[in-house]
């Protein structure tokens, strides 16, 4: 699809985008919000626990919708009731032809990691679902994903043996794909004190 570095966002499908927050400034971060709604955005699903900028989006682009999902990230095991919320309410818009935001602050770990709980409840495998979060994105380390997938099989009751298929194939798949997150993280940080 595409990415838009310049708003910190990539396009991950038609409906589906993930990345990062707002810029501090108040007049870049509100061009942001109009570029979010020119870029076809109608929801924002914020997973972000540190911050909302829900009265933001609200005073710029009152026709974004905008949810509050925030969440630690701390690399702590993700409660099952977040991926719930995050892909309920990105589902509910998704289902009505509406294109969906996930994101967090440096659009590396929780946005992503909603954005593949949500590609999984739509059917992807979870392969091709991290590996498109990963080409669109590659600062995304999608750290959740093994929180989500292991939330997706018990949601959807997935069988044994699709499980073990599915482990194994994210296992040799972060094998092949490494991802220098330190490093990604301190980029991400030198560049927002720039």
């Amino acid at each position: 699809m595409s990415t838009t570095t310049q708003l910190n966002i990539s396009r991950i499908t038609h409906h589906l985008w993930t990345g990062g927050d707002l810029p501090d400034s108040l007049s870049d971060a509100a061009s942001h919000v109009e570029a979010w709604a020119e870029q076809g955005i109608e929801h924002v699903i914020d997973c972000r626990l540190e911050w909302s900028d829900e009265d933001l989006v609200r005073a710029v682009a009152p026709s974004i919708r905008y949810t509050h999902a925030g969440v630690d990230d701390a690399g702590q095991r993700m409660p099952d009731h977040w991926f719930d919320n995050v892909t309920r309410a990105a589902r509910s818009t998704i289902r009505n032809g509406g294109t969906v935001l996930l994101h967090c602050h440096m659009g590396v770990n929780r946005g992503p990691s909603g954005a593949f709980a949500t590609l999984l409840t739509m059917g992807w495998d979870p392969i091709e679902a991290i590996d498109v979060i990963r080409t669109e994105r590659s600062v995304a380390a999608v750290g959740y994903a093994e929180d989500a997938l292991e939330w997706w099989h018990r949601v959807s009751s997935a069988p044994t043996g699709e499980r073990l298929v599915d482990w194994c194939g994210l296992e040799r798949w972060r094998a092949a794909n490494p991802h220098d997150t330190v490093r990604i993280i301190r980029q991400i940080r030198a560049q927002e004190r720039s």
